[in-house]
């Protein structure tokens, strides 16, 4: 079973919500930054989803 989705206090880079990402479905924090990366170059709200992750997940305790 997966962990829940929170915000990392350790191994994050800006908000964490990259390396919550990637440690609720089990991949490196690197492979979910290089997605988000490149999902930026395609049309659609990336940044905007990423922000409001930002605001919404809780960070961890």
């Amino acid at each position: 079973m997966a962990s829940s989705l929170v915000r990392p206090s350790h191994g994050r880079w800006i908000g964490g919500v990259c390396a919550g990402l990637a440690r609720r479905f089990g991949i490196s924090a690197n492979t979910m930054r290089l997605i988000f990366v490149i999902s930026c170059l395609l049309p659609g709200p990336q940044f905007l989803i990423y922000i409001a992750l930002w605001i919404l997940v809780p960070e961890e305790r």
